[in-house]
């Protein structure tokens, strides 16, 4: 598993990560009060801070995508 994620993409996916998860806690907007979205958002949310936290991404891998700098 070669790092494809650089700092500024995992800085975006960990900030978006924590947002998706504190928003639907708190609902706000009221679009998270389905029970389905706010769940849908948390899974998101747990995906994107994992693969911020290993700077790995799979659909970067299949596409061909690469934001670090070797």
């Amino acid at each position: 598993m070669i790092a494809n994620l650089g700092s500024p993409d995992r800085l975006l996916r960990a900030i978006l990560g924590i947002a998706l998860i504190i928003l639907p806690l708190l609902n706000i907007p009221a679009i998270w009060s389905n029970a389905a979205l706010a769940y849908g958002s948390m899974a998101v949310a747990l995906i994107l801070i994992l693969t911020a936290l290993v700077r790995f991404c799979p659909l970067y891998r299949l596409v061909g995508i690469s934001t670090c700098k070797l």
